[in-house]
């Protein structure tokens, strides 16, 4: 904790302690391994630069209860996470404005463009990564060029020092997710009265059933809000009880969709109505597995990965499903209607993944936004925001439930296929699911050339066009809607397979089941995208879109499309299992580990 220039460095808690000792303390508690008190930002750069691993910057104002500060410091959210208050700010104290979860700006609330949204709370977990950054704003701090009056970065005034170090940090570019207190309590205080408040509002709090609310998400779809959340809980506390874990929840919830996806192709009234049961049920555990990582705390980069492709495979299992239900039932269509499915939802998934990293991005580079000014892009932005801040609302319920969220996706199927058969299910998704994109596509489409930046230059572009060695000759050109590459890439090599399978007589399931293993590989790079992770072991192995295409080109030619599909579909399968393998377990099992205190998030807190 950077102790320099607090009021309440010296303030005493009603239990006689110091309030800087009590931090100390709770600290500890919350899992962090070692925790110092620095005089100076110089103690604190220095702290900083001889670090390995993660560091907690904390100022000694804090208040608050020691789940705050254990959530913040295993926060999976990002490598660099800050605490973020509702309070009004007070004289040197240092505002935000977020966007997307995400700090964009920090400094004196009059100075934010847009106008702030929060308060630093104090406190900010540093990724190795941020590390220099860190070290580089302690060090202006130090030497004055944060101060009131410098004429330095956000001309901050003096307080405690580390709202000044958080500006520095954030100003730099820094990428930091802001994490919220709901629930619970925290507060930072300059006297004994604030500090007698804050004590009496945290003893009236429950933690344990605050915890537990806390594990439900704060802001999900129509569905899962009020036909999901309002009993998963119970679930989740019977599950920690019992001692499951977050990843073997979600094998149950594996099982339970297989299951329901064997009876909807089993077909009859009885098979359908308990599939549309058995998926109602899988999609609770599916919500009850991240539920019960964050009530536990117990996060893993293995679950969070598993969890996405979890969910992708039950789905597009379920889809084959109900597509061979529906073939037994005697649709001649009903493996194409599954082939439409997957094809189209993955399509969705990268562009929605890419708009996000889009709007990421943007957010890092404020200034290059909206140049246009008052433009369409502008005004969308602008209501977006406002339908967003309204929460509860009727435009916020139909904003969120009509871009077809995964909970309203399997409400849909669950109470198609119960009611009426597969071939309805089938062409219900398809139908909310065009509407959906085009309604997404083309407002995303307006709001991304407003922000005017481009996002495939900032990661590999290779990787994620999934290029082979003749596509990765091709230039790399970078706009304002470049975002929509990868997905297009992914629907061409998907509706030319497509193609190729039916002009030489492939059976629709095998078709179906190539594109569900492509889906698998693409969901990959997806998941490593959102965490900024390399590319798999064995990625150049899987030769790229354009060499994939060109074996099922000359498999069309030479007349053995069922056999090219087969053959290639497995090699990939092969390769994305064995790569799974080396990636989690294989690779780490070498990593030569030295055992702390705590191995979770948050090796050193110092400040």
């Amino acid at each position: 904790m950077l102790a320099a220039g607090a009021p309440a460095a010296s303030l005493r808690t009603g239990s006689g302690e110091s309030l800087v000792d009590r931090l100390v303390d709770q600290w500890r508690r919350a899992g962090a391994a070692e925790v110092r008190v620095a005089a100076d930002p110089i103690e604190l750069a220095e702290l900083a630069g001889s670090a390995d691993g993660p560091v907690l910057v904390s100022a000694a104002d804090l208040v608050a209860h020691t789940a705050v500060l254990r959530h913040l410091l295993t926060s999976p959210v990002g490598a660099s996470v800050a605490l973020v208050l509702t309070d009004p700010p007070a004289a040197g104290r240092t505002a935000v404005r977020e966007e997307r979860g995400q700090v964009v700006e920090a400094g004196p609330a009059e100075r934010l463009t847009g106008g702030a949204t929060g308060v630093f709370g104090g406190a900010v977990r540093v990724g190795p990564a941020d590390l220099p950054a860190l070290v580089a704003a302690a060090h202006a701090v130090a030497a004055g060029e944060l101060s009131a009056g410098s004429g330095g970065a956000g001309d901050l005034p003096v307080g405690s020092g580390v709202d000044e170090v958080f500006a520095g940090l954030a100003g730099q570019g820094t990428l930091v997710a802001a994490h919220r207190v709901r629930l619970l309590v925290a507060h930072r205080v300059d006297d004994a009265p604030g500090l007698a408040a804050a004590e009496t509002a945290i003893a009236a709090v429950d933690e344990d059933r605050a915890e537990l609310r806390l594990s439900v998400k704060e802001k999900d779809d129509f569905f899962t809000t009020y036909f999901v959340s309002t009993w998963s809980p119970y679930v989740t506390k019977v599950s920690a009880r019992l001692g499951l874990s977050p990843t073997g929840v979600t094998m149950l919830s594996v099982g339970f969709a297989v299951a329901a996806a064997a009876l909807f192709a089993t077909g009859g009234r009885p098979a359908l109505v308990s599939g549309a049961i058995l998926l109602y049920l899988g999609f609770v555990l599916d919500c009850v597995d991240g539920q019960l990582a964050r009530y536990t705390r117990n996060f893993s980069a293995w679950g969070g990965w598993l969890d996405t492709m979890a969910d992708r495979a039950k789905e597009y299992l379920v889809y084959a499903g109900l597509g061979w239900g529906a073939t037994a039932a005697g649709v001649r269509y009903g493996w194409a209607l599954a082939i439409a499915a997957i094809t189209l939802q993955t399509v969705r998934h990268m562009t929605d993944a890419w708009y996000g990293a889009l709007h990421d991005e943007a957010a890092r580079r404020p200034k290059q936004v909206g140049t246009g000014g008052g433009g369409i892009g502008d005004r969308l932005n602008a209501a977006s925001t406002r339908v967003q801040a309204d929460t509860g609302s009727v435009s916020y319920w139909l904003k969120r439930t009509v871009v077809f969220p995964i909970g309203e996706r399997w409400a849909l199927i669950a109470l198609a296929v119960a009611l009426f058969d597969q071939r309805v299910a089938l062409l219900a998704v398809l139908t909310w699911g065009v509407l959906a994109f085009a309604y997404t596509g083309a407002l995303r489409t307006l709001r991304a050339r407003w922000m005017r930046v481009s996002v495939l230059d900032t990661v590999d572009a290779t990787l994620h066009r999934d290029d082979g060695p003749l596509a990765a000759r091709l230039p790399l050109r970078a706009g304002s809607l470049d975002w929509l590459v990868p997905a297009a890439l992914r629907a061409v090599e998907y509706l030319f397979a497509i193609a190729v399978g039916v002009i030489g007589g492939a059976p629709a399931w095998l078709i179906f089941g190539y594109l569900f293993v492509l889906t698998l590989h693409h969901y990959d790079l997806v998941a490593r995208l959102e965490k900024r992770q390399p590319a798999p072991p064995l990625h150049a192995a899987t030769l790229g879109w354009e060499v994939r295409s060109a074996v099922l080109a000359l498999a069309a030619i030479a007349g053995i499309v069922s056999v090219a599909l087969a053959t290639l579909g497995a090699y990939l399968l092969v390769l994305f299992v064995a790569s799974v393998v080396l990636a989690w377990f294989v690779r780490p099992a070498r990593v030569v580990r030295v055992p702390t205190a705590s191995t979770r998030t948050g090796d050193r807190a110092t400040g």
